[in-house]
């Protein structure tokens, strides 16, 4: 009879228990044990979180930048897989519409590359996330050059983490320098030092056309941005956009003085002819200075002429002047998994991706924005690279605001006017000032709608 009372008792302990964990239920038998198990299933069962992630770049990035910089990531990162989509940039433009029209339909990447100039744009049209308090939490700020920091910010938050950038100085043929009896081991400092040097080494055909120039202040990274920098100007001052600053003015008139002298048709001529020949026009010898960037040390080698590297001239020939743009990460509006997203963006664009990008065999001549990865690599102590490297300190940025991509495509337009002798340059910058402000005033009227319903570039006034 015990014997029977026992097995009874026991058929219906088991009848309970299996009732109950059919229903759902659980038992605190080992609360530690039982999350261990329970999170292990999840795994288990649900696998690692997979986070999207759409960029821009070609010529082989995906696999170059997967083996290099991914694939570490999601090793370090078991957890968290990570799918990589190549989308294109828009005509004449840094973004992507694809993207934003992703952004709207609320089909969002986790993450994306932009160019950092346009990240104050997107924030200002609510197409990113705010990431400050991921960024505050880890000190994020501490880390990178203050100017590129600064291009991630919009009204006071962080909308990206900064990850490549670049440096603009001048090359300059040493041995057209000694050719018209200049040391070659002393470039030119200021702008009426270039200038004194350039007009020297100008030499025509028998056709009067152009066989070298020695300055063309619109060639390579010859931008306005760049000459109003170098004569001292400013695109930006508290918080208002400032394109007729008197010395920006000079800068355009100094511009439109080379169109004068020289003979903008011819000048034109000799740069066609340098495109028709697929390289950069330094490249072929013929040119005495230009303004570059560091990315051109990658098809210096094997040239048949001495060169150097040296900052840009100044006005006054104090203070060495560059500016630096460049790529970025960001989490696009409704983002899904956020938390995975973010440990992704602090890998890849902090010291470890950074340094793993930078230090692979093709990245001799890559700029990130962390000093102490670049100290690593040893860039600012090899030359040339060490000329762009100790500029970055103080390097400029294009300002950040919401029609910044407008305000670029207004500089073009009046310095192509200036330099095709069509319009007077204080006049002209005048101009701009008006248009950007009206753009700016047009923007900001229904910032808010946008904040609500981003919408894509064509859509934008």
């Amino acid at each position: 009879m015990p014997v029977l009372f026992i097995l009874v008792l026991l058929a219906t302990v088991i009848m309970v228990w299996n009732a109950y964990v059919s229903k759902g239920a659980t038992f605190n038998v080992n609360s530690e044990l039982l999350g261990k198990n329970a999170a292990s299933s999840s795994i288990r069962h649900n696998g690692p979180v997979t986070i999207s992630f759409w960029y821009s770049w070609v010529g082989g990035f995906q696999d170059e930048f997967y083996d290099t910089v991914v694939k570490p990531f999601e090793e370090a990162n078991p957890d968290i897989k990570v799918e990589m989509t190549f989308i294109e940039n828009s005509d004449n433009s840094q973004g992507s519409d694809k993207l934003l029209t992703a952004i709207a339909g609320g089909k969002a990447p986790d993450v994306a590359m932009i160019d950092r100039f346009i990240v104050g744009e997107w924030a200002a049209m609510g197409s990113i996330e705010d990431i400050s308090a991921y960024a505050n939490r880890e000190d994020m700020a501490s880390i990178y050059y203050k100017s590129v920091w600064a291009e991630s910010q919009y009204d006071g938050k962080t909308y990206a983490l900064p990850w490549n950038m670049d440096s603009r100085a001048m090359y300059y043929n040493k041995t057209m320098m000694k050719q018209a009896g200049f040391n070659p081991d002393n470039p030119p400092r200021t702008i009426a030092g270039l200038d004194a040097m350039a007009e020297r080494m100008f030499k025509t055909n028998g056709d009067g056309a152009y066989d070298q120039v020695g300055f063309v202040p619109w060639m390579g990274q010859g931008f306005l941005y760049t000459h109003g920098w170098n004569f001292g100007g400013e695109w930006e001052r508290g918080g208002k956009l400032t394109p007729n600053d008197p010395r920006n003015v000079k800068a355009l008139e100094w511009v439109q003085g080379y169109a004068e002298k020289y003979d903008v048709k011819k000048l034109l001529k000799f740069s066609e002819m340098m495109r028709q020949t697929g390289r950069n026009s330094f490249l072929s010898g013929k040119v005495g200075f230009v303004y570059e960037g560091n990315w051109l040390l990658n098809e210096m080698e094997d040239l048949d002429f001495e060169w150097g590297v040296a900052p840009m001239p100044t006005i006054d020939g104090s203070r060495p002047v560059t500016w630096s743009g460049g790529w970025s990460f960001v989490m696009p509006k409704g983002a899904k998994n956020k938390e995975e997203a973010w440990r992704f963006m602090k890998y890849v664009a902090g010291k470890e991706g950074s340094l793993l990008w930078a230090g692979r065999e093709g990245g001799r001549n890559d700029l990130m924005c962390i000093p102490e990865v670049n100290a690593k690599l040893g860039l600012d102590q090899k030359e040339p690279m060490k000329v762009f490297t100790e500029l970055l300190g103080n390097a400029y940025i294009r300002p950040v605001t919401p029609v910044g991509g407008y305000m670029w495509d207004e500089m073009l337009r009046v310095q192509t006017l200036a330099m095709n002798l069509q319009g007077e340059p204080g006049e002209l910058l005048n101009e701009m000032k008006k248009n950007v402000d009206a753009e700016l005033a047009k923007v900001m009227g229904y910032g808010n709608r946008k904040m609500e319903h981003p919408q894509g570039r064509d859509e934008q006034p």
